[in-house]
């Protein structure tokens, strides 16, 4: 097991573990190298994301695409109970007995996964977002994380960001090392643009991605049910159900704006120059255009 680092600025909040930050409350390193050995099926599918990414809104997907009674109403379960994570099991949810397909959710970098995948075993579905609206979410989805009591202004947290000193690390090396991996996996590389411009399209494309047939009135429900709207409204998608101790919905919600070019709303002339500076030299060896404005196009 290598070193542990405690970030103890963030009141032991979180630890180091293998180059990523994770939440001290809810993991530890033995869970983690325990993830290695977890055993795929080939019927599994992972959802996986840097946060702020997109990962509730593909959870939802996930579960009205493999679940008719999420679709239609008649089963009260929610989202993180049909897409639970493998790194933070909440739950104490006993993942063997699941029936398939067992559908996963991670924020794990490309290393840190269970070697089975890295086997091609189960299929893995990667969504990708813009990082500047990256920042700005996850900027304000610290604000109602309980346990940070230091609460970092928008210059401070920008500058933790860029240098990946936040939960999960650096984006940029999360997103550059699944692109730069995906020869390894059974991978679907998704931009949470692309979602938000054509959701139907992105549904289809999961949809053939996992050999599910649905019918048209059934990918139309999926369409209505998983708009950033309806999403916020259902206590079974907007997270209203995670425990008190672990958000304060008081300071914000989990699902805010879930716009894209909602970073120029925060980002001055100079945050925006000094990000471009950064995103180039980190980025310039991966082939990947983001959308920055909906607007605008790349």
């Amino acid at each position: 097991m290598s070193e542990v680092d405690v970030n103890e600025n963030d009141d032991r909040f979180m630890f180091k573990y293998r180059g990523i930050y994770f939440q001290a409350t809810y993991t530890s390193p033995q869970t983690i190298d325990s993830v290695q050995d977890f055993e795929v099926k080939d019927s599994d599918v992972f959802l996986v994301t840097f946060p702020k990414s997109g990962t509730v809104w593909t959870q939802q997907i996930l579960s009205l695409i493999f679940n008719e009674g999420h679709r239609n109403g008649t089963e009260k379960i929610d989202n993180m109970s049909r897409v639970p994570w493998i790194e933070y099991n909440l739950y104490q949810i006993d993942y063997d007995s699941r029936p398939s397909p067992r559908l996963f959710t991670s924020h794990l970098p490309y290393y840190l996964v269970p070697k089975d995948l890295k086997n091609k075993k189960g299929k893995i579905i990667y969504v990708a977002r813009n990082p500047k609206d990256v920042a700005v979410s996850y900027y304000h989805f610290y604000k109602i994380i309980v346990g940070i009591t230091q609460k970092k202004d928008w210059e401070s947290f920008l500058d933790d960001y860029l240098s990946g000193k936040v939960l999960c690390s650096s984006w940029f090396d999360h997103v550059k090392g699944w692109y730069n991996h995906q020869e390894d996996f059974n991978i679907l590389f998704l931009t949470y643009e692309e979602m938000k411009k054509d959701l139907r399209s992105a549904v289809l494309k999961i949809c053939r991605f996992v050999g599910k047939e649905l019918k048209e009135l059934e990918v139309e429900a999926i369409v209505e049910k998983a708009t950033f709207h309806n999403m916020k409204q259902d206590p079974l998608a907007n997270y209203t159900f995670v425990a008190e101790d672990i958000f304060d919905f008081n300071k914000g919600t989990f699902l805010r704006r879930g716009a894209v070019g909602d970073w120029k709303n925060l980002m001055t002339v100079a945050q925006n120059e000094k990000f471009d500076k950064f995103y180039n030299e980190k980025m310039k060896d991966v082939p990947m255009n983001f959308t920055w404005d909906i607007n605008e196009g790349n």
